[in-house]
């Protein structure tokens, strides 16, 4: 939310709780719609306040105008964003889906000897950083800590290459030890 946004959303909750516990004091009958009335017309009197009110009541306005027809500049890519990461350079835009990184990973993961039944979940953070979630079976003379050490390190390599993007972290679970019989009847 760009700090615009933010601002309008502040003024507009504040003019909001204000108008709110006005109109309970006045149905709760805790404040007389007289004395209302009398605080308005003391505002009127005083010039200086008038021209404060006139100010302040013009920018709402010109605020509330914004908000409405005009919410925000990438309100667009907002819904596209949600798919995978959105990348823009002067030429134009290009959306990576995640699905398309989910299948690079799978692919790497899937040329290592030892893995079987790879499954992939990809996470876009909100810097555009990735979150990768592994979930595999090895076999059994696999030694799982040399291999998920090179996954990870494999994986970030050929997805910085291909996308220009950074994986902030790399996830495996290893979900069983198969064999490779096994794993032909699955």
């Amino acid at each position: 939310m760009k700090i615009l946004d933010k601002i309008i959303l502040v003024l507009f909750s504040i003019l909001i709780l204000i108008i709110s516990v006005v109109m309970l004091l006045l149905i709760f009958g805790v404040v007389n719609f007289a004395t209302i009335a009398e605080l308005y017309a003391r505002i009127i009197a005083s010039n200086t306040v008038t021209n404060i009110t006139v100010a302040i009541l013009a920018v709402c306005i010109i605020l509330a105008i914004k908000a409405i027809f005009f919410g925000g500049s990438n309100n667009q890519d907002n819904g596209i964003k949600g798919e995978g990461i959105l990348m823009q350079n002067e030429a134009g835009k290009l959306l990576i889906s995640k699905e398309t990184i989910e299948n690079l990973v799978s692919g790497v993961a899937n040329g290592f000897e030892n893995t079987q039944s790879v499954t992939t979940k990809v996470m876009v953070d909100s810097d555009n950083t990735l979150r990768v979630f592994l979930t595999l079976m090895v076999l059994p003379n696999a030694v799982i800590n040399e291999l998920s050490m090179n996954l990870q390190k494999r994986i970030k390599e050929v997805v910085k290459n291909v996308t220009d993007l950074e994986i902030k972290s790399i996830d495996i679970k290893i979900k069983n030890i198969t064999t490779p019989e096994e794993n032909k009847e699955i």
